[in-house]
């Protein structure tokens, strides 16, 4: 059994064109849908329009995205470790293909997460898509390349996939797209990347709305010495400047592209420095769904 968990915000359009995105796939595979929100007119509005008995409805307590996933997974603990559950979010949608590459994948018994491909939505004519097209071709090839050679890499809380019967919870200080892979990695398990599922993201098109998103991205991140001192990172400010340089430069096609390139380094170095600023004035990061509205990022609603 598959138990597909989608975390959603009062995006009930966005949820729908979701839930949709694994209904209307051709597998084998058995699975349920179960759409986890705040808001109980989110409910109202998906009873209406879907009619799948495979989808079920959790009022999230409103104590952040961490807390509900925590709650879910001791809800759904199995010791059947064939049984499957897959993280998602209700503003993306995946590709028609996802569900059978990510079974396959977790053929392997030594699997322990696999983690799909974001692809953005953006257009690439435009500053903040490019940005989003470079950003996800880099750590597509960082991803893929880790994978290959069996090392742990972190995974993407767009969409990835855990064995059940493994972890029953894990910590709310950090993102879980990080703790969780080490989680299991720690344990033993590999952490796969399968590239061929695709999970499609609309990203923030306007300054305000991309500091807040990264910045947030960079706490959480940072926030993982807290919990583990032994954690190879593949999310840092190392890793970009010195990791991602030539790839980063040979990425533009055109002087426009070089030029936003250019300002996207300098872009990068100011939300760092900021996230550290605020590390150190205590303002941690917080397991809160959506702390700070991002509303450029929405597909639908």
């Amino acid at each position: 059994m598959i138990n597909i968990i989608i975390t959603s915000y009062k995006e009930p359009k966005a949820t729908k064109k979701a839930i949709e995105s694994f209904l209307n796939q051709k597998t084998k595979e058995k699975f349920e849908i179960l759409v986890v929100d705040p808001f109980p007119e989110v409910e109202e509005f998906l009873k209406k329009k879907i009619k799948s008995k495979k989808v079920k409805f959790f009022l999230d307590p409103g104590e952040g995205k961490s807390t509900a996933l925590n709650l879910i997974l001791e809800m759904f603990y199995s010791s059947n470790k064939h049984d499957l559950f897959i993280f998602t979010d209700g503003d993306v949608f995946c590709s028609l293909n996802t569900l059978n590459e990510i079974a396959e994948a977790f053929k392997d018994s030594k699997v322990g997460c696999v983690t799909a491909r974001p692809v953005s939505l953006d257009d690439r004519k435009t500053k903040y898509g490019y940005w989003s097209h470079l950003l996800f071709s880099g750590i597509h090839n960082v991803r893929k390349k880790l994978s290959n050679q069996k090392k742990f890499f972190e995974c993407s809380g767009y969409l990835f996939a855990i064995r059940n019967g493994v972890i029953k919870k894990f910590p709310l200080e950090t993102s879980e797209d990080s703790i969780i892979p080490y989680l299991f990695y720690n344990k033993g398990y590999k952490i796969y990347y399968t590239h061929k599922a695709e999970v499609y993201v609309k990203n923030p098109g306007n300054w305000k709305d991309w500091k807040n998103q990264k910045i947030r991205n960079i706490k959480g991140h940072e926030n993982l010495e807290k919990i583990t001192k032994h954690m190879p990172r593949t999310k840092s400010l190392f890793n970009e400047i010195f990791q991602g340089l030539l790839f980063t430069l040979t990425f533009p096609r055109n002087p426009k592209e070089f030029f936003w390139t250019i300002q996207l380094y300098f872009a990068r170095l100011y939300i760092y420095k900021q996230a550290f600023k605020e590390l150190k004035q205590k303002k941690s990061y917080k397991d809160g769904w959506r702390e700070v509205e991002t509303p450029s990022t929405r597909i639908l609603d």
